[in-house]
């Protein structure tokens, strides 16, 4: 069979690269995106991951939007380019430095300072301070144990038509091989399996960057 007669299939390594090419970083996103590789959380998204954030949050003309984990501030960038003017980013994070790179990026990109909320600490000590059913979008990164554990509860953060979207499901391919039963892997099927099976929702998974896991509540 020649390449001409092969059967489509997934994205090649060279599309990927054309993926994060398109989605062009403004210069605060570069500068933030080159400080979090210096950070000790999760590897900043991809500029391809980010783009998709931002048309999650203009399609849902995202006026208030959840962040699991800062990245550093280049999240919250990818975010509000597709919120509202009028948006507010909530941001958490349990690794100070990570907020405090996320104010810098916040800063340098002149977003005011009311458009975004920074609160140190984990999902367990934030969530129940969060208003249930307020939030069009709610973005979960880093390790999936550090949040699966208040799945319930991250899903009630979202209004009907939001959506929760958790990134990184897909890294190294050990959510579809089931003799990877490490911790981390067991969590990300577990989330996968929970979004899936409930009937409120209605999700995907997006093979971008290191993987998105979207679902939305149905109005």
């Amino acid at each position: 069979m020649t390449s001409a007669q092969q059967p489509p299939g997934g994205a090649t390594a060279e599309g990927a690269a054309y993926a994060d090419r398109f989605a062009v970083e403004t210069p605060e996103m570069v500068a933030a995106r080159e400080r979090a590789f210096h950070l000790s959380g999760p590897a900043p998204v991809e500029p391809a991951v980010g783009a998709t954030l931002a048309v999650l949050a203009s399609t849902a003309e995202a006026r208030h939007v959840v962040s699991i984990g800062s990245g550093g501030g280049l999240t919250g960038l990818w975010l509000m380019q597709g919120m509202r003017p009028d948006g507010v980013l909530t941001a958490l994070d349990g690794d100070p430095a990570e907020l405090r790179a996320a104010r810098r990026a916040f800063t340098e990109a002149g977003i005011p300072s009311g458009r975004t909320r920074l609160i140190f600490g984990t999902p367990a000590e934030v969530l129940p301070r969060l208003s249930p059913r307020a939030y069009d979008l709610v973005f979960c990164d880093g390790p999936p144990l550090e949040y699966s554990g208040q799945l319930a509860g991250l899903l009630g953060l979202i209004r009907p038509g939001g959506s929760l979207v958790c990134h990184g499901l897909l890294a190294d391919g050990k959510i579809a091989d089931r003799s990877a039963r490490d911790p981390q892997s067991v969590a990300w099927r577990e989330i996968a399996r929970t979004v899936r099976e409930d009937e409120s929702l209605t999700c995907a998974v997006l093979p971008i960057g290191t993987g998105l896991l979207v679902a939305t509540q149905r109005s």
